[in-house]
């Protein structure tokens, strides 16, 4: 079931984007932003929200931020962590393959 706020900044983000001048198909991204999505949705005591990716550092860790200004990190073979606030939440502690498992991953891929 897709809740309708996610619905809504699933549509905001991809009216946005191209707008903002990115390209989102494969042919133009970037390889390292292959393997990132463009946003996690996560859930903490009965909140849903959306963190939105940031920043790809050259060391192949992704940040990923939400409007609250609440931040975590993932890398490709890492799980999800916290910056700042240690909260907990339904993203904490998974690998990417694992958040694609579980439907919290928002990709804009075609």
């Amino acid at each position: 079931m897709i809740y309708p706020s996610i619905r809504v900044l699933s549509v905001a983000i991809a009216c946005i984007l191209p707008l903002a001048g990115i390209s989102v198909s494969r042919a133009h991204a970037a390889e390292p932003f292959d393997q990132f999505p463009i946003a996690v949705a996560c859930e903490y005591k009965g909140l849903y929200q959306i963190f939105y990716l940031t920043r790809l550092e050259a060391d192949g860790v992704a940040t990923y931020v939400n409007p609250s200004k609440l931040a975590g990190t993932i890398s490709v073979g890492g799980t999800a962590k916290a910056l700042g606030e240690p909260i907990g939440g339904s993203c904490l502690g998974k690998t990417l393959e694992q958040l694609r498992a579980s439907g919290q991953i928002l990709d804009l891929k075609r």
